[in-house]
């Protein structure tokens, strides 16, 4: 079954954590069929030598290589819907620029869609690494079946978009990644949910996720927090969730996202939602 693998690019990813991340998409025990890489605006000279080399290594594997090159940096959910539309197989894989795939992944992922034909998104656990060290920090674990993700899917997003591999024809059915600042993989999920498609996830850790300092800075915010708004009133006027859980989620964002500062709202992530290692 052949599959593209989708990778997203910008400025301030580096250069030798993109090396790693690109290394475990060319070992992989099954190799994608297609790399998409976009850049999403202007990056760095030693950032864009990493882009020709994981080129030229992937076509020394016959694998099809393409580069979209966007002119400025548009975000996370315009380059990752530009580059979906160019992937030439129905089934995709994201890979993050600076995460480290398990050899195993891209099989272990191709054979369950062998055989769960009705499944439409597929993701896997994930192992949380000191960004520089790789120092194993913690698990960051998400449910399996399609009931158990329905329900968390109303308080949290279901997937660790890292591991995700999903069918092309599905998600642009859905409308496709949208910008939805910092929200858009959870947003595309939600759409896909009131769409009626099938989700599952592996129960096997299958990437290796960077964090530093800065990871829970990215998770709040008024801007993080509006964003967040927005989308519980999505979930509330589709039937997602109920008027009492929207003024729930609201109210424990509000609270962690504005009202809590970063260092402790990193503890609180770490304590209630991370299995530490």
């Amino acid at each position: 079954m052949k599959f593209s693998a989708l990778i997203c690019i910008y400025f301030k990813d580096d250069d030798v954590y993109f090396y790693e991340a690109y290394d475990s998409i060319l070992n992989q025990t099954l190799l994608p069929s297609e790399i998409v890489v976009v850049v999403d605006g202007p990056v760095p000279g030693k950032l864009k030598n990493s882009i020709t080399k994981f080129e030229e290594h992937a076509l020394e594997k016959k694998i099809e290589f393409k580069i979209i090159w966007l002119t400025k940096n548009m975000g996370h959910g315009i380059a990752r819907q530009t580059g979906l539309v160019q992937c030439k197989y129905d089934l995709v894989a994201l890979a993050d620029a600076d995460d480290i795939n398990y050899v195993d992944r891209f099989r272990i992922q191709v054979d369950y869609f062998k055989s769960h034909s009705k499944v439409s998104v597929l993701g896997a656990q994930i192992r949380e690494v000191d960004h520089s060290s790789k120092k194993p920090l913690s698990l960051k674990k998400v449910p399996c079946n399609s009931v158990e993700l329905s329900t968390y899917l109303k308080t949290r997003c279901p997937f660790n978009q890292m591991s995700v591999m999903f069918k092309k024809k599905d998600v642009l059915n859905s409308g496709g990644y949208i910008d939805f600042f910092n929200n858009e993989d959870y947003y595309l999920w939600v759409r896909m949910e009131v769409s009626g498609y099938i989700f599952a996830n592996l129960s096997s850790v299958l990437v290796d996720a960077r964090v530093n300092e800065l990871f829970y800075n990215r998770r709040g915010g008024l801007k993080y927090f509006l964003s967040e708004v927005k989308l519980q009133r999505y979930m509330l006027k589709n039937g997602v969730i109920s008027l009492g859980l929207y003024i729930l989620n609201i109210s424990i964002r509000f609270l962690v996202q504005i009202v809590i500062p970063p260092k402790i709202r990193g503890k609180i992530f770490q304590l209630l939602f991370r299995r530490k290692l």
